[in-house]
């Protein structure tokens, strides 16, 4: 229910929780238009006293919106509690710029500036929100006002100033001077911002428990954001019983992020796990902001660095598979999902099919996966034939693959200090004594929670490893998460059903260690130790291969 007049033809509502009240209180919130403040005043004490003794009779919160001629543009009511502030949309706002509207309104209770008001007055950019207290007499008591702070630093996540009023009858600051002053400095903090190339990003996870590795978990996210050409501007982790079912994180939590986000310039906000359909649709409605998931984001790494037909195929089906319980979001949250990060890549035309045409698309792009799949087990049965033993590079993402293939070989495949550098399988010839030779493969790196859909689309290219005699388990010596980056490995091995092959463990970039830890890691693990940039241990992996693949004794 809403209560509206005409004035000067233009017919004015009073917003919010106008159910259940009296005519009488009715009529004289709809007065409140007739109403006005002084321009270079922040509220007038007579006005105040109007607000915070209707405010007590019907015991409810009491809203002006007010703009800079001192006419009252909104008139809201709420509960005891709080406002809802109606649709601003007609005002204007925009990057370094106020809405025009400052707000006032009154507090029955508890504290006076609360922080569904800094999340209003971030959100909305208004002028200042001004909070008086109606007093059990009706009469208004201290205030607290609150502005923007244009000398916020980046890192802040409290980007305002709040300031207490004994008593609106002796408050007498000049509203002009102090708005004028306000822009002037935000507009000078504005033109000296330096503009970075790419979206800026915030990082979101939850942790129900395990926050060291949540921790890892993040900072692995924010070198998959950088991968993907994204900034990670800040991060949020949030420890929770469990994830929240609507949003992940709580409400209140991701009205935190929102704030930082408009203070950051942030498009984009990137969730440490996989959201379900409905929690895309919910965050995206919430915050009307780009919304991506951690799968989304290692989709769009590979779509990026998918180089032959096979791996452009199996990136648009793993898109499509990903994307197909979704569509039914579009047009309204799926609609910040398209183009860009996360719907990017071979299909990124493609992927603006419907639901219906999803499946038959899908089916058609398998079929011509098969048929590439099959001139790969077609050139492996060669080597079969052949005799020529093929051994698979396999290891966590950045582990030092590629570049331990073309130091063993003398190749020159590409090697990043990137995650998910390598995409396409490759393979080069490794020659030894007696004329011997095996073929190397360097396969696409394994990461925690590895998408199922990648799992499912890449299945060809596995197979490469699953037809190995020989798998070199390559492990960063260096990172401080070596235990757990062995055992996702280990475990996606055993998925593959790849776990009965030979393999050994090579510690990779130990030139990245102190020394007087090698003897450690070599007790510690069944492994050998090298570094593919130095050549350090390569020789005792060549012959440990050689041992392993010929069955050669060791020279006595």
């Amino acid at each position: 229910m809403c209560y509206s007049h005409k004035k000067e033809n233009i017919i004015l509502r009073v917003h919010g929780n106008t159910g259940g009240l009296k005519a009488s209180f009715a009529k004289e919130l709809q007065n409140l238009y007739n109403r006005s403040v002084p321009r270079d005043r922040f509220i007038h004490a007579v006005l105040a006293r109007k607000i915070t003794e209707l405010s007590r009779e019907i015991k409810r919160q009491i809203g002006l919106m007010i703009d800079r001629n001192g006419k009252i543009s909104h008139v809201i009511v709420g509960d005891a509690h709080q406002l809802f502030i109606p649709d601003l949309t007609r005002h204007r706002a925009g990057s370094g710029r106020f809405r025009g509207l400052r707000l006032i309104h009154t507090q029955l209770r508890g504290d006076l500036l609360t922080q569904d008001d800094f999340t209003d007055l971030t959100l909305l950019r208004l002028d200042s929100i001004v909070v008086i207290q109606a007093q059990m007499n009706g009469l208004p008591g201290k205030a607290e006002f609150a502005y923007l702070n244009p000398k916020a630093k980046p890192d802040s996540r409290t980007p305002w100033i709040s300031t207490q009023i004994a008593s609106v009858y002796d408050w007498n600051d000049n509203f002009i001077d102090f708005i004028r002053d306000l822009e002037d400095q935000f507009s000078k903090k504005d033109s000296t911002r330096k503009v970075k190339k790419g979206f800026g990003a915030i990082l979101i996870g939850v942790h129900t428990g395990q926050a060291k590795r949540a921790r890892s978990s993040m900072e692995e996210l924010k070198r998959l954001t950088s991968t993907a050409g994204l900034f990670g501007m800040d991060q949020f982790l949030q420890s929770r019983k469990k994830p929240d079912p609507k949003f992940v994180i709580g409400k209140g939590k991701l009205q935190e992020v929102l704030i930082r986000a408009m203070q950051l310039d942030c498009e984009i906000l990137i969730f440490d796990q996989e959201l379900s359909p409905s929690q895309l649709r919910n965050i995206s409605v919430e915050t009307e902001l780009k919304v991506v998931d951690r799968t989304q984001l290692i989709l769009d790494i590979f779509a990026q660095r998918a180089q032959t037909r096979e791996g452009k195929l199996q990136v648009e089906i793993a898109q499509l598979r990903y994307r197909k319980p979704r569509l039914k979001l579009m047009p309204t949250a799926m609609s910040r999902l398209t183009g860009g990060i996360g719907g990017r890549g071979p299909g990124e035309t493609k992927l603006e099919i419907n639901r219906r045409r999803a499946d038959e698309r899908l089916n058609r792009l398998e079929k011509q996966l098969k048929k590439l799949s099959q001139g790969r087990q077609l050139r492996r049965s060669r080597r079969k034939k052949f005799g020529i033993p093929q051994v698979s590079l396999v290891g966590y993402t950045n582990a030092g693959k590629s570049t331990l293939l073309n130091k063993m070989t003398n190749a020159s495949v590409d090697a990043e200090d990137k995650l998910f550098a390598t995409l396409d399988p490759t393979s080069r010839r490794l020659r030894f004594p007696r004329e011997r030779e095996v073929v190397l493969t360097d396969t696409v790196g394994f990461i925690r929670n590895l998408p199922k859909e990648l799992m499912q689309a890449f299945r060809s290219t596995f197979e490469e490893t699953l037809e190995s005699d020989l798998i070199l388990h390559v492990v960063d010596a260096s990172d401080p998460e070596i235990d757990f980056h062995i055992t996702e490995v280990e475990k996606t091995l055993k998925t593959l059903k790849a776990d009965n092959i030979p393999h050994l463990m090579v510690l990779n970039k130990i030139d990245n260690t102190e020394p007087t830890k090698w003897p450690e890691l070599k007790a510690t693990y069944p492994c050998l130790l090298c570094s593919a940039l130095s050549g350090e241990g390569l020789g005792e992996l060549m012959v440990a291969i050689e041992q392993q693949l010929f069955q050669i004794k060791q020279a006595q």
